[in-house]
């Protein structure tokens, strides 16, 4: 059971939101995703956003504080520090969970975590509702060479969890701690060692994804695996689930990768944005650097006038007109969302024999 729903999308909970988008034809995000760093401390070979070449570039730290007031203030929900580096390499990232949870926001980090610290731990812990920590491998070695790191980092992310884990007992915390693994022929047999070493870390669930080869990245992975390697996953799991853990095999995300969109136009997009870690806001993460999908920077302009901005305006037409979604990448961030709008906006028949 996937009590979390990460197997699917959250947004048919927002039912005013999506109504007044129906009506509207336009809102205010519900999340949005920010990224603190450009830099990572690990060379993955499955990086998605390596051709932005890991820039040393961080947010301004004062900028970002008065952007998370002011979104909070406009009705965005949720905001998740993530992107194209590592977020704990900002030196102020817990300072900005703390603040964003304080502004009235749900906040949540995904990470490698081999930074983190039992005093990082401290600082952001309290304020996070999820905790996410990549990591791609069952064993030392496994691990190394798909992060292109040092062995010891593996032990290092466990006993991270581990902490995090003790530490949210012992201050009965609310932040669920969870791992991803990202599918490769090399890894696929670890999955269930994995399982094993997180659950016994302490944390809630293991989310097995498929990997989707990103149009950009600079890194070639092996063609994807097939969809009954999964099906197979997804019943040998069910061993390494219980009451208190959860290992969650994305089949639904798998099964969509491999078959034409449900959906003729991307929909989503006015319910989420990602900020980079020079202040840029975009449109969707898989087009980072192409200026089209570039909506403003909030060191220029506050984020109201960015949403409303002529920018974000032409983007938006562009995605309703001319543009091809085979061009986008095949496990979008959006498509579940995409299928429930397009289900909304084109109902069938007979919609009212409920």
């Amino acid at each position: 059971m996937d009590k979390f729903r990460i197997d699917s999308h959250k947004l048919l909970y927002h039912v005013e939101r999506v109504a007044g988008w129906l009506r509207r034809g336009d809102t205010y995000p519900v999340y949005i995703e920010i990224s603190p760093s450009g830099a990572c401390n690990h060379r993955c070979r499955f990086c998605a956003l390596d051709y932005l070449k890991y820039k040393p570039t961080l947010l301004e730290t004062a900028a970002t504080l008065r952007f998370l007031k002011e979104i909070a203030g406009l009705g965005v929900k949720s905001v998740m520090f993530a992107g194209e580096g590592e977020p704990f390499l900002h030196p102020d990232c817990a300072r900005m969970i703390a603040a964003a949870k304080k502004s009235g926001l749900d906040v949540a980090a995904t990470t490698n975590a081999a930074l983190l610290t039992p005093a990082l731990l401290e600082k952001a812990l309290p304020y996070l509702s999820w905790l996410r920590v990549s990591v791609n491998a069952g064993v030392a070695r496994t691990y190394s060479r798909l992060h292109r790191c040092r062995e010891t980092d593996f032990a290092r992310v466990l006993a991270v969890i581990r902490a995090a884990s003790a530490l949210r007992k012992k201050k009965k915390y609310g932040c669920a701690i969870g791992g991803q693994i990202l599918l490769f022929r090399e890894n696929m047999n670890e999955v269930g060692l994995l399982a094993k070493k997180l659950a016994a870390a302490g944390a809630d669930y293991l989310i097995v994804k498929p990997y989707s080869q990103h149009p950009m990245s600079v890194n070639r992975m092996h063609s994807p695996l097939q969809e009954k390697v999964y099906a197979q996953l997804a019943v040998a799991a069910q061993r390494y689930s219980s009451q208190t853990f959860q290992v969650i095999v994305r089949r639904r995300t798998m099964e969509d990768s491999s078959v034409a969109k449900s959906y003729s136009r991307c929909l989503g997009l006015p319910f989420w944005a990602y900020v980079n870690s020079c202040g840029d806001i975009y449109g969707c993460s898989a087009f980072l650097g192409d200026k089209r999908f570039l909506y403003g920077n909030i060191y220029r302009q506050t984020f109201k006038a960015i949403w409303n901005g002529d920018r974000r305006r032409r983007h938006l037409r562009l995605m309703s007109g001319e543009w091809d979604i085979r061009r986008c990448r095949a496990v979008c961030r959006l498509d579940k969302i995409n299928q429930y709008l397009w289900d909304l906006k084109n109902p069938p028949e007979h919609v009212n024999f409920i």
